[in-house]
């Protein structure tokens, strides 16, 4: 018993600092070899991100944050697997990615829309459910372009589809609170988008950033 919890420990941990690590930075330092901080705007947001690499860069920036967030589940799985246990094991280290995603140390605890990691937590429950909440997200970006719209509509989607396939009362807390935490985060970005203050994610090259001052 003192070994499952000083595994669950460290699955919590190891879960929370892949969700806090900022997958912009890797992107852009190690794939793009640029520094976001020294381009465009001079910050490490998203939108800083798709001005200077445009929707290519989303893409791979989306890509990059699947494999990483997948790593800490797929350990989950493996550890809790042994008491046969996986799928709470995946279901416990999503929540913990997803709160580090939204809550990251690295970033005094400002973080991002948590898209990607919902989904890889989504995928950790169950595939089906996974795929479920990405074909969620990707049809509301497609159709309204909105990056919080896409994402608070796939929690609540997530929480749904999870009351429905999950049979085990834990897991289905641990959906639910997954869900719920990313709904709450995005209450200030629901409110600027209701008030016309989010733009549209727009998938034409924006090359305005070259005529910006460099930090």
């Amino acid at each position: 018993m003192t070994f499952y919890w000083i595994f669950l420990i460290l699955i919590a941990i190891l879960a929370y600092v892949m969700g806090s690590i900022s997958t912009l930075n890797i992107a852009s330092i190690f794939i793009y070899k640029k520094n976001l901080r020294r381009l465009g705007e001079g910050n490490i947001w998203l939108s800083n991100f798709k001005r200077i690499f445009g929707t290519k860069g989303i893409i791979t920036l989306f890509l990059i944050e699947i494999l990483k967030d997948l790593l800490p589940i797929l350990i989950a799985g493996l550890i809790f697997g042994i008491k046969e246990q996986a799928e709470l094991g995946r279901a416990f280290a999503g929540f913990c990615l997803v709160l580090g995603r939204l809550f990251p140390v690295f970033n005094r605890f400002r973080g991002s829309y948590g898209s990607g990691a919902l989904i890889v937590a989504a995928f950790g429950v169950k595939p089906s459910i996974g795929a479920f909440v990405l074909l969620i997200f990707i049809g509301m970006m497609w159709a309204k372009r909105y990056i919080t719209l896409a994402t608070v509509v796939s929690a609540f989607m997530f929480i749904a589809i999870s009351m429905v396939l999950v049979e085990n009362s834990l897991i289905m807390t641990l959906c639910i609170f997954t869900g719920a935490l990313v709904i709450i985060r995005l209450v200030p970005k629901v409110m600027g988008l209701v008030q016309g203050r989010e733009e549209k994610l727009s998938f034409k090259e924006d090359i305005s950033y070259k005529f910006d001052q460099k930090f």
